[in-house]
This record gives structure tokens, C-alpha cells and sequence, in this order.
């Protein structure tokens, strides 16, 4: 057998595997031998029949499948022993001339080489980083939420400002019929809260869906409709006033905070408001980070320039799944992904250039910091080591979970390294100036 490889340019190139019947011969005369042995034909004895009876019946069946392992088998050494950094997988050129009846054979194989490029961290505009803090009035509807959700739940005779209604939405002619809770302070502008004044249960409310509530999410909720259902939806609504009540807020108080976060842990109200800021800005550092790194992202790819074989990942794309797709297809699909093959390639020149590594050892143990996080969501705050560690096992058995699991870490040491490779431009504001800045 010999393999040898021609270059068409830095980022094509063609392999060759020449192989002759001495390379396949005695592999396929064995099997034969084998075949001959097992052979149950009618008119002759197991283990009797013609070696040139077996041979018509199998001979090229089991030479084309002995070829196509050593051919696979080769390709992928020599791949490995040359370390060739290829994109997709080698593309068989077809040969039209090609017939199995011959007994030396030449395949070819294009290869689709991986850009060589350099990473420039030294970003001459700066990327900015967000710190999001959480302001007075974000830490004062927190606490009117805490208060809410841990009030006393009154019935009423007649609906006022600030209170609940429940009752139900009905439109025949879309077959709406949907028994739902409508907080006054949800309703947008101030002729859709007049009609609510003063209602009774049993009263009749005239309603239109657009424009009802300040959040079109509220009036999916509230008619039971999906996000697609709701858009553009002009109709005319009847709701029936079943039920109308009021939430007296629960004190400020010790036994309150004693419920909200453990017997003793909080004492006063500037604690409570403490609290409720850390763990705000807990999770607005979890939004923060992720912004930072699509930022980095977006200008790494923006600012790092290679070439990449288009034409040879087009036409890999057009025959890597299950079903071949046309080369249009191919090509609109080479257009979508292009922008995440370019990071692929600049997060591996990262990780190998700065030896950032990851072992399962690693994985392990962020995984278990991951199942303690969940546990204490339910109250389990000190779960025991082997627990965690058979919980773990199981975790990163699942090929799903241990995928995503590795894609978190991979991205948090990245995060990590740029934050100590990369000068960022800072900025604190507001959550809600950060949700404007970023997301428009």
C-alpha cells in the first residue's frame, strides 16, 4: 500500500491510497477459508464445498469489505501520523472508470486544511464590560413582591386599584373561553382600568385584546393563546367578575424573615434590602459575563482574518448528513455556520497556544458545583459527598449533559483568560440601562 498526499494550495489537498492485491490477497483468502468452513449449501457436506464455488458466491462481496477497512483504516493513520489539522471529513472523488473487477486500485480523497492565522488580544477598540447594580427602586419592588407573595389574601365587594380579579375571558368566535386572575396594575393606560372600578362579582367587563395589558405576555397567560396566536389579535373579549381580592402585605418583621431566609439570618431591614441586592447582582453578574464573552467573541471573529477551503466544506456539507442536500442548500448552510466555524477554530488556537486544558477530573468536580447549586434551591444545603458523586457519575454518563456541562466550563476558562488577557472598557449601570444598551 502506499498513501501520498499532493497540495493544491494551504487549504486543499489531495491523498492518494494505492492498493495492490498483495496488500488485501491473503486477508480475503483467509475469510474464504473461513466462509468454507461454515458453509451449509445443499448437495455437499459442511466444511466440503468447493473452494471455487465459495469463492464465485463470495469472493468479491468480501474483498470489496476487506478493501474498504483497510482503506479507512490507513487513511485515518496516516491522517494522525501526519498530523494534518483537516475541517470535515476526507471527500471520495468519484472515478467513472472505476470497476471492482481489477485487482490493484487507487483511490483519492480531497482534504479541506485548517487555516494557519495568529490571535491578536490586544483589542484596538475596547470591549466593554458591564457591572449591573441593582438600584433602590429595583430593591424596593423586591420587597413589595416579598410582601405580596407572603400577605394575607382578602376577599372584597368591589374591585379598587391595586387589586386582583379573577374571572373569565370569553370570545366565540375564537372559542376562547379561559378562566384567569387580572392584577389591576398589569393593565395598560387608564380606560382599561375604568372599566375594572367599581365592578362586582357577577358584572359583565367590555374588553378589547389590543392594548389590554402593558406586557403582551399577560394576555397570552390570560387567554391561554401561544406567542404566534396573539400577534395581531384585534378582538372583542367578555370577562365575568368571579372572584375579586386584595393582598394585605405581610409585616416587615422577624418571623417574615425568618421564612425568607432561616431562622436568624436576617434581623433588620437593612439586611433584608443587603440580601436582596447581593443576590440580584449574583445574578446579573451571570448576564454580565455572558454579554462579555459574546462580546469578545464577536470581535475576535471581527478582527482575526484566514481563509477557509469555502468550496471543499460546501461540498462536505452537501454529503455529511443522512440525506444529501443541493449545492444551494449547501451553500446557504456553509453561510449560516461559517460565523461559528471561524470561533471553533480561534478558541482551539487559544486553549493550544495558552494550555488551557480540561480533564474529566475537572469536569467532574464542576460538575458536582453544579448539583450542590441545584440542591440548595431545594433546601438541600449540605448533601453528602458520595451523593453528590454518584449523582455526578450519572450526569456525565449521559453524553447530552457531559456535552453541555463541557461547553460551560470550556467557556468560563476562556472567560477567565480574557479577563486577564484583555484590557476591557468598564461601565456600571442600572439592570434595566444594561437590558436597553444591550438587547435594544
Amino acid at each position: 500500500m502506499n498513501i501520498t498526499k499532493e497540495s493544491i494550495d494551504a487549504l486543499n489537498a489531495v491523498v492518494k491510497v494505492a492498493i495492490t492485491a498483495d496488500d488485501y490477497q491473503s486477508k480475503v483468502e483467509e475469510i474464504l477459508q473461513d466462509y468454507r468452513k461454515k458453509a451449509d449449501i445443499p448437495g455437499f457436506r459442511k466444511g466440503h464445498v468447493p473452494m471455487g464455488m465459495v469463492k464465485k458466491q463470495y469472493g468479491k462481496s468480501i474483498m470489496i469489505d476487506e478493501i474498504n477497512k483497510m482503506l479507512q483504516e490507513s487513511l485515518n493513520k496516516y491522517l494522525t501520523e501526519e498530523k494534518l489539522d483537516i475541517l470535515g471529513n476526507p471527500l471520495p472523488r468519484i472515478d467513472e472508470n472505476f470497476s471492482w473487477d481489477a485487482k490493484d486500485f487507487t483511490f483519492e480523497f480531497e482534504l479541506g486544511l485548517a487555516p494557519q492565522f495568529e490571535v491578536d488580544l490586544s483589542a484596538k477598540k475596547k470591549i466593554t464590560q458591564y457591572n449591573i447594580v441593582a438600584e433602590d427602586n429595583l430593591i424596593d419592588k423586591e420587597v413589595e413582591n416579598l410582601r405580596s407573595r407572603y400577605g394575607k389574601v382578602q376577599a372584597k365587594d368591589e374591585v379598587a386599584a391595586g387589586m386582583n380579579v379573577t374571572g373569565t375571558f370569553f370570545n366565540e368566535e375564537k372559542a376562547i373561553e379561559k378562566k384567569s386572575t387580572v392584577n389591576l396594575e398589569d393593565l395598560k393606560g387608564k380606560a382599561n382600568l375604568k372599566k375594572f372600578i367599581g365592578a362586582k362579582v357577577g358584572d359583565e367587563i367590555q374588553l378589547k385584546t389590543k392594548g389590554l395589558f402593558a406586557d403582551s405576555h399577560k394576555l397570552m397567560g390570560a387567554l391561554g393563546l401561544s406567542n404566534e396566536e396573539i400577534q395581531g389579535l384585534q378582538i372583542d373579549l367578555k370577562f365575568t367578575v368571579e372572584e375579586i381580592t386584595e393582598i394585605e402585605l405581610a409585616d416587615l418583621n422577624q418571623e417574615l424573615f425568618d421564612k425568607l431566609f432561616g431562622e436568624g439570618n436576617i434581623a433588620t431591614v437593612e439586611e433584608l434590602r443587603a440580601k436582596i441586592k447581593e443576590d440580584a447582582e449574583s445574578q446579573f453578574k451571570t448576564q454580565s459575563e455572558q454579554q462579555l464573552l459574546n462580546g469578545v467573541t464577536e470581535y475576535l471573529v471581527a478582527n482575526t482574518k484566514f481563509d477557509l477551503p469555502a468550496e471543499f466544506l460546501k461540498k462536505w456539507l452537501a454529503t455529511a448528513g443522512e440525506t444529501p442536500i443541493s449545492e444551494e442548500k449547501a451553500a446557504e448552510e456553509f453561510e449560516k455556520s461559517e460565523k461559528g466555524l471561524r470561533y471553533q477554530l480561534i478558541e482551539s488556537k487559544i486553549m493550544t497556544s495558552n494550555g488551557i486544558t480540561l480533564d474529566y477530573e475537572e469536569l467532574k468536580s464542576y460538575a458536582i458545583g453544579f448539583i450542590k447549586s441545584q440542591m440548595a434551591q431545594y433546601g438541600n444545603l449540605n448533601p453528602e459527598e458520595k451523593e453528590l458523586e454518584e449523582i455526578a457519575g450519572r450526569v456525565l454518563s449521559n453524553q447530552e449533559e457531559a456535552k453541555r456541562l463541557q461547553e460551560q466550563l470550556t467557556s468560563k476558562k476562556l472567560l477567565d483568560f480574557y479577563k486577564e488577557n484583555i484590557t476591557f472598557k468598564q461601565k456600571e449601570l442600572s439592570y434595566e440601562a444594561f437590558v436597553k444598551e444591550v438587547y435594544k
